[in-house]
């Protein structure tokens, strides 16, 4: 499929745009010259940057730093030009004869209302009068945003969810099923999708735009995919860039601040970046542009040490109160790993004890671990470099390339933390646009670098220098009757607390310390070992171990295109696209594997050092929409439907209906429809992790050959019930295998359904408006969105060599038998409910008084429970209620400006297969001041994000963040003439 694309299809295309775009350059006349001046009417100065561009096509230039400009083109006369400036309403001027000297005068808009978007449906629109919720921030908005970086500025905006897995890696999201990897939710940067793809994770920020070359963010919270794939299904984001163009000249940006100042768990910490811009345009034709930023600091901490486990549970030890507390056995940590009890991985049943003069009593007992802070880099850095050139075919087509690399570091969570360490993620794009249609074709290469994978560290680290856990465990069982023996000759709830510490200290005799040479030593060399889960010869003498090194250098091939064909149909608009997309993976052993070998083999290199065939995932899709305008244009239909095709899956059908009403051009009414289908994403599909002693599995089918998951399984929940439970029955005499089969209807066979894509029935209202003479606006919708096949993973028991039901099997899930009875999976899979989530939000903005403005905004989501519980927790994730509130001026004196924001959510509960528990609410303050220094082009910005360093978690097993105080210099449009 790659071959057709890049000998095929993708020549074919841009040959048929190329001609078409060389049949317009040869209508055009004779070369013509407009110049003009622009200023700003009430201060009667100079405005620099202004865009000038001839109305409908692409050709345009800007003004210099006098506010004048000069356009050449060979259009025929009548045309319009149009100037546009940040903090001004866009004003039209008709050209009519040649040679002209323009004054135009532009007036000051404080409020929006005249923004356009294109996002929301993938056309020039006016924001006002979008089909679905759209927000919009433009450079003036980033600039007055008290956030430290424009892409934290997204945390401010209306119904967005902000997600910090780490300094550098940041998710947004939106109306619920938040995840710190959002698979729901697509980040754009100029139309590129930014995903590491095999890591399974959209990428923020990492490797997209600086804070020098970014011109506007559109966010669409809620189902996109009629138009944009199967991706999108809770929103998208798209970040758009400078027109090498438009923005030229010098600008540089330094900023310096300082965080963890109390309560984050690190000491006081530096931060700092730097960034450069140069852009250059040559006779409106040629232009290239070149960015370079780096940042670097001291990362979040991830170290709450909150127990998932406490005693009452019972897959801790409820009947043994001396264990309460500090001195819990099963102690199941927060942002611990190595004492997975809830995973079932790393829990040791010590059975035939004497306690209290009772015989045959058991305790499960959590291996010890390691603290997360203990494995993890705190020192992150991010260096991204991008260049782009463009050249304008006549004034209707321009054609560039574009290429971004970023390496970054950093810590992410998909099922277990993910340590980021010089991972590089490269971008290359050639794209063919013109007033009516684009061709673009991209690809995306990543490669890990030096990261690994937390868990099995850890389980590795304590595998390696504190034995097996069977070994383990038979030591924790000899240390306690020891510690009997000493102590009155049994065990008590007087002495049991003391005993298990005793057994504890004995059974972990030998294994590293943190802060150890030897922990170092053993740390790096577990880094370096590629498979996780077998004994590695780069460890002598280790019992059972393996490694932690994470290796993914796979490929991602896109190409889309799309043509406006309104000028061309007589009733209504039309716009038609497509696109094709395929992921080209290369096993690794350890999160993906070549299928086509034996199950034992999979994980093992072969003579070239290769893991076998490379794996392809590849889809297609095409979509089509009609708009239409009655009533002098107060109403405008909309209806798409888009085309989606994964050869794993059925193909999908995706359609979207819209209606926008405006009676007025201050009141805009709508309502939309839309469906929405989302194929497994590349890990959710096809991964096949060897994570410690639970394997995580995809959801196709195929990966199941010979395994049996899906139909011969029994779900882990129910074991931990039936294990308690046997316990129970042999503490009072049982014989244990007599126990088992008397209790088990307590174990519930899995029966997975075989995987399909998750959809989405979405319906939404809204209104926005402007109001009292442009100092209002206002901006609401509310929803309502129905999953089908929800997508999320259930962990799983197979019984070895047994048929599910049989006495075999009902043995073979005893906690005793666990290495010997017993394989067990995480297994990607589509729920069995239905999930029905809701939910609204409000928007306003008031210019009150000359340049003061007041701005609120909150949100509502809600999830709407099922009768009965399902094969796994969907974790809605989501605040049922979250505003901001912000105050600022731009100009309270001269150039001088302040803005502060209120954030505000309420407690909430996480639900993941890594980490549950509640989320306390969050109240916090940030304050920017800036200060301007027009003569030369520069700015100085001071201010703080929770600037009364209130510390708190956005997910449960995330980051503690506190504040962080910076003070940033940017000079804009050096060299410019």
């Amino acid at each position: 499929m790659k071959t057709f694309y890049t000998k095929n299809l993708l020549p074919f295309i841009f040959s048929l745009l190329l001609m078409h775009a060389a049949t317009l350059k040869a209508q055009e006349n004779q070369l013509i010259e407009v110049t003009g001046k622009v200023i700003d009417q009430d201060a009667k100065v100079p405005l620099a940057g202004v865009s000038v561009l001839i109305k409908g096509t692409i050709a345009g230039t800007t003004t210099d730093q006098n506010g004048q400009f000069k356009l050449r083109s060979k259009l025929k006369f009548p045309f319009k030009l149009v100037f546009t400036s940040i903090g001004f309403k866009t004003q039209e001027f008709d050209v009519k004869e040649s040679g002209l000297q323009l004054n135009i005068a532009l007036v000051t808009q404080t409020i929006i209302g005249n923004e356009v978007v294109i996002t929301a449906s993938r056309v020039p629109e006016n924001i006002l009068k979008s089909p679905v919720a759209i927000e919009k921030l433009d450079i003036r908005a980033i600039r007055e945003s008290p956030a430290p970086s424009f892409y934290d500025a997204l945390e401010n905006v209306k119904g967005v969810q902000m997600t910090t897995a780490s300094l550098t890696f940041k998710i947004p999201n939106t109306r619920g099923f938040n995840i710190p990897s959002n698979y729901r939710f697509m980040q754009l940067v100029d139309g590129i999708d930014m995903q590491a793809a095999t890591l399974g994770v959209p990428l923020g920020n990492a490797i997209g735009p600086t804070e020098l070359d970014i011109a506007s963010i559109e966010i669409t919270p809620g189902a996109a995919s009629a138009l944009y794939g199967m991706n999108a299904i809770n929103g998208m984001s798209n970040l758009i860039t400078k027109s090498p163009f438009l923005y030229q000249g010098l600008s540089f940006y330094q900023k310096s601040g300082i965080n963890h100042v109390g309560g984050t768990g690190r000491d006081v910490s530096n931060l700092t970046e730097t960034a450069i811009r140069y852009a250059k345009a040559f006779n409106n034709r040629f232009a290239f542009k070149v960015n370079l930023s780096y940042l670097r600091g001291t990362d979040w901490l991830s170290d709450t040490r909150t127990d998932q486990n406490p005693n009452n549970l019972k897959s801790a030890n409820p009947s043994f109160a001396a264990l309460n507390g500090a001195s819990n056995v099963a102690f199941d940590g927060w942002n611990k790993y190595g004492d997975d009890v809830l995973a079932g991985s790393n829990t040791v049943s010590v059975s035939g004890l004497n306690i209290n003069g009772q015989a045959n009593q058991t305790l499960n007992v959590a291996r010890t671990g390691y603290w997360e802070k203990d494995l993890v880099n705190p020192n992150v850095d991010n260096l991204k470099f991008d260049a782009a050139v463009h050249y304008r075919i006549g004034d209707f087509a321009e054609i560039s390339y574009d290429y971004r690399i970023g390496k970054m570091d950093g810590v992410f969570q998909r099922g277990n933390k993910i340590q980021l360490d010089n991972v590089i993620i490269q971008n290359h794009k050639l794209e063919l646009k013109g007033s009516n249609f684009l061709v673009r074709a991209y690809m995306s290469l990543e490669n890990s670098g030096d990261s690994y994978n937390v868990k099995p560290l850890a389980d590795n680290l304590d595998l390696a220098s504190g034995g097996s856990g069977t070994a383990w465990g038979a030591k924790y069982k000899t240390a306690l009757n020891t510690y009997a023996t000493a102590n009155g000759g049994t065990l008590t709830d007087a002495n049991l607390a003391a005993a298990t510490a005793y057994a504890r200290q004995q059974a972990d005799a030998g294994r590293v310390e943190p802060g150890t040479q030897a922990f170092e030593d053993l740390k790096r060399t577990i880094i370096g070992v590629n498979n996780w889960d077998i004994k590695s010869s780069a460890i002598p003498d280790a019992p059972v171990t393996g490694g932690a090194a994470l290796i993914q250098k796979s490929r991602m091939y896109h190409i889309e295109g799309q043509w406006d064909l309104s000028k061309q149909v007589k009733y209504f608009d039309l716009l038609v696209g497509g696109d094709a997309r395929q992921y080209s993976i290369i096993p690794d052993g350890n999160s993906f594997v070549d299928f086509s070998r034996a199950i034992a083999d999979r994980g093992k290199p072969l003579e070239d050092g290769s893991y076998g065939k490379n794996i392809h995932y590849k889809k297609i899709g095409a979509f089509a929409q009609v708009t239409k305008t009655f009533f002098e244009e107060k109403l405008k239909l909309f209806a798409s439907a888009r085309y989606d095709y994964n050869p794993e899956f059925d193909p999908k059908l995706t359609p979207r209906f819209a209606a926008v009403y405006s009676p007025d051009t201050h009141n805009n009414f709508r309502v939309t429809y839309q469906q929405g289908y989302r194929f497994p994403g590349l890990f959710e599909a096809l991964s096949y992790v060897n994570n410690g002693r639970v394997k995580r599995v995809g959801s196709l089918s195929y990966i199941n050959e010979g395994l049996g998951y899906l139909d011969n399984s029994y779900t882990r929940a129910s074991g931990v019930l039936f294990n308690s439970a046997v316990n129970a029955a042999v503490a009072a005499g049982s014989e244990r295998n007599a126990a088992a089969l008397a209790n088990r209807d307590l174990l519930v066979k899995a029966d997975l359904p075989k995987a399909s894509p998750e959809k989405i029935n979405s319906f939404e209202v809204g209104y926005k408006s402007v109001l009292l003479e442009n100092t209002i606006f206002l901006d609401i919708d509310a929803y309502t969105n129905t999953y089908t096949g929800f997508l999320g993973q259930v962990q799983v028991d197979v019984p070895k060599g047994a048929t599910v039901g049989s006495d075999a099997a009902v043995l073979a899930m005893l906690d005793a038998n666990r290495d010997s009875g017993q394989d067990r999976y995480r297994v990607y899979t589509n729920a069995k409910n239905k999930y029905r989530n809701y939910g609204s939000a409000l928007g306003v903005t008031y210019n009150f008084y000359k340049k003061f403005t007041v701005a609120g905004n909150v949100s509502y989501n809600k999830i709407k429970s099922n009768e009965q519980n399902d094969i796994f927790v969907t974790g809605f994730n989501t605040p049922e209620w979250a505003t901001n509130f912000t105050f600022g001026n731009r100009e309270i004196v001269k150039n001088l400006g302040f803005s502060a924001v209120y954030k505000w959510q309420n407690s909430f509960l996480w639900e993941s297969p890594l980490v549950t528990g509640e989320v306390k609410a969050i109240n916090t303050f940030d304050a920017q001041f800036t200060y301007r220094i027009p003569q030369a082009n520069a700015s100085i910005k001071i201010g703080g994000t929770n600037i009364f360093n209130k510390p708190f978690l956005q997910y449960a097993g995330g980051p503690t963040l506190g504040a962080l105080y910076y003070a940033a210099v940017t000079f804009e449009g050096l060299l410019n003439k």
